[in-house]
């Protein structure tokens, strides 16, 4: 079996570098990886005690930051070494400042793997929420060094658990140690023979709470809301900002609107402009000040990246986007830490903290064009029912911090023993 997952690894590197000359992220993915071992062997010396996070994407790289601070915090003489499979990840944190170095992950090929464990040569791996590169997992296992499962996430349909699975199921048992995020994780891993794991929770709690600690102010945006009642759009697609724009259009001039789309590519920006017939500025309007004082403005959208969560400090009410697609809603833990109620489209079946939420009615899903007027009228027309849905938000993100501190307390005893 390992020998054909070899062979499968290998056509589809040679696929990559075909689909890499049409497709432009597909050339970063190829070309991003062409230097890691040059770069591997400049930052990290033979002499260097180092640490090993592994995230697939910017999502999981946000998930494990907790962690990745801790880590770094409590084990100063080490260095970070921190990898990407996605250039969605990489290209947006290669430059981040917790790490001393940041490259992508080479394919999961045997000769990258030992090459790579050479170079690095961590104390510690850790893998974040998922990915199972099993030549990476086996050589850790071969120089025994202490591997970790951090927020990992597991589904009862996953191949692992799956009676043609065992190929996979035998690169689980090259981990130490799992730290997952609900019981249901954790029973599905004892049925097959683990033991070896703690429900730790999401460690993403974590770092929203910590947003708290940091200072959220921007000038700009003060001064654009101008203590007006503002609904901030998070992540919107254009499923999204199809419902919204006939909202925005239709609004009274008591209430503001701040847009950060997912996609912030010009023409799509230009095209959402276009679409709304309100008071406009675009971010990157702004530095030219050739436009009116921000505050005759009624919508403000957002061009660029970065500034997002700072913003739904400034929001009455949140709406994130990616509900009205697969895999579904986009990350509503950070409105909800600052204690804003939240809007949502109907797909958010696969993120725990969305159903909670909507369970416990902090969040509110719609389907439609109706249901979006009504819940938006019903939030800004009535304070009490917005800051009593805002407080079940913030609450609920304050109950299940903890996770970073369940996972050190683990590390700091296996090291200290």
């Amino acid at each position: 079996m390992l020998f054909l997952y070899n062979l499968v690894v290998l056509l589809a590197s040679q696929l990559l570098k075909l689909t890499a000359l049409f497709s432009p992220k597909m050339r970063l993915f190829v070309d991003g990886r062409k230097s890691v071992f040059q770069t591997l062997t400049t930052k990290v010396q033979a002499s260097d005690k180092t640490i090993w996070f592994h995230a697939a994407s910017l999502g999981e790289y946000e998930q494990g930051l907790p962690v990745i601070e801790a880590i770094k915090k409590q084990f100063t003489s080490h260095k970070i070494v921190v990898t990407f499979f996605s250039p969605s990840g990489y290209e947006v944190r290669k430059n981040n400042a917790i790490a001393d170095v940041t490259v992508y992950l080479p394919l999961d090929t045997i000769s990258n793997a030992k090459q790579f464990i050479k170079l690095v040569h961590p104390e510690m791996a850790f893998f974040i929420k998922y990915e199972y590169w099993p030549n990476y997992l086996n050589e850790l296992k071969n120089q025994n060094i202490k591997t970790y499962l951090i927020s990992g996430i597991l589904r009862e349909n996953q191949t692992f658990f799956k009676w043609y699975g065992g190929f996979y199921r035998n690169a689980l048992k090259t981990f130490d140690y799992f730290f997952v995020q609900n019981e249901s994780s954790k029973k599905l891993l004892q049925n097959i023979g683990f033991n070896n794991v703690t429900v730790s929770g999401d460690t993403r709690f974590d770092r929203v709470v910590s947003i708290l600690e940091r200072d959220n102010s921007l000038d700009f945006i003060e001064e654009f809301k101008d203590n007006t009642t503002t609904i901030v759009i998070g992540s919107s697609w254009p499923k999204d900002e199809i419902l919204l724009v006939n909202y925005i259009n239709q609004s009274l001039d008591d209430v503001k609107f701040i847009i950060a789309p997912h996609n912030i590519k010009s023409e799509q920006i230009q095209e959402l402009k276009n679409a709304i017939s309100k008071k406009i500025i675009i971010f990157s309007d702004v530095e030219t000040r050739l436009i009116a004082p921000l505050q005759e403005n009624n919508v403000f959208i957002i061009d660029t990246i970065g500034i997002l969560t700072k913003i739904y400090s400034y929001a009455d009410i949140a709406y994130v986007g990616g509900g009205f697609g697969n895999p579904g809603v986009h990350n509503i833990l950070e409105p909800a830490t600052f204690g804003v109620p939240v809007v949502i489209g109907p797909n958010y079946s696969h993120f725990a903290e969305a159903t909670a939420l909507v369970n416990m009615e902090g969040c509110i899903s719609i389907q439609n064009q109706n249901q979006l007027n009504e819940t938006l009228d019903l939030l800004l027309q009535n304070e009490d029912e917005r800051l009593e849905k805002g407080h079940v938000c913030s609450t609920f993100v304050q109950m299940n911090k903890g996770a970073t501190q369940t996972i050190m307390n683990h590390i700091l005893n296996e090291t200290l023993n």
